[in-house]
């Protein structure tokens, strides 16, 4: 058994005074030897943490107790290595950027889809309609580059602020089919999601728990490569174990 376990998780939720809860969540991090990253903002919380077992739930429980963050649910992974450097917590404007102030997934998800439903769709190749499923990845070139979903459309995309642009041109193109967006762990869907709708995509859903969820439900089914991780650990397979160091993209870029 490894012993490092690894978890992503956000929860969009209104938080204030956030010096303040730094402050705290800091302290208890570092008393429990906790290394990673948490974005705090004031439309929620995102996290990549890495320890031990028990110091790790520890914090998780401790996070609970505070009502605002009572429904948050973490995706797991273990290593043999801490794959962080430091424990840092940042306060930003937006858990992810997207620049549309009325996308707001506090008050109202996207519609969604269960990983291992999605996989009825993408065996099938329609959904329960007889409609024709297209899986649409919002993330970065970079990430694509990595692994991605049979079929799936991508726009190059360097940063999410492009997404909304990339979408909306393809919107006529893609009135007839049925649309799921996904993402590393499904944060930017909670936002792409909710986009999508507005601009009258009326049968598009997200990926619960996003490519990470997948893996860990259903494993590798329909799905090519790995998935980039903001960690040292650099990409997950669909097993959710490291990459080969063979078949590592960073390194490549060094030595190429």
């Amino acid at each position: 058994m490894k012993s490092i376990l690894n978890i992503a998780a956000y929860l969009f939720v209104s938080l204030d005074e956030l010096p303040d809860l730094r402050a705290k969540m800091l302290e208890e991090c570092n008393s429990r030897e906790l290394k990673g990253t948490i974005l705090l903002t004031g439309e929620g919380i995102n996290l990549f943490l890495a320890g031990r077992t028990d110091a790790l739930r520890g914090f998780l429980d401790w996070l609970r107790t505070d009502p605002r963050f009572a429904p948050l649910q973490a995706k797991e992974s273990w290593s043999d290595d801490q794959p962080f450097k430091k424990m840092l917590i940042k306060l930003k404007n937006e858990i992810i950027r997207m620049n549309h102030p009325t996308i707001q997934p506090e008050k109202g998800r996207a519609n969604f889809i269960a990983p291992k439903k999605l996989q009825e769709w993408l065996d099938r190749g329609t959904d329960d309609l007889g409609r024709p499923v297209v899986m649409v990845d919002t993330r970065n070139a970079f990430e694509v580059d990595y692994g991605t979903f049979e079929n799936a459309l991508h726009f190059n995309i360097e940063k999410f602020t492009e997404f909304p642009a990339a979408i909306t041109a393809h919107k006529e193109a893609l009135a007839d089919k049925t649309l799921v967006s996904f993402c590393t762990g499904g944060i930017r869907c909670e936002k792409s999601g909710l986009y999508m709708r507005e601009i009258g995509m009326e049968h598009s859903y997200q990926l619960e728990g996003g490519i990470l969820k997948y893996f860990e439900e259903v494993g590798s089914a329909h799905y090519r490569g790995s998935c980039f991780v903001f960690d040292e650990r650099e990409a997950l397979e669909p097993n959710l174990e490291s990459i080969p160091v063979e078949h590592s993209i960073r390194k490549k870029l060094k030595t190429g």
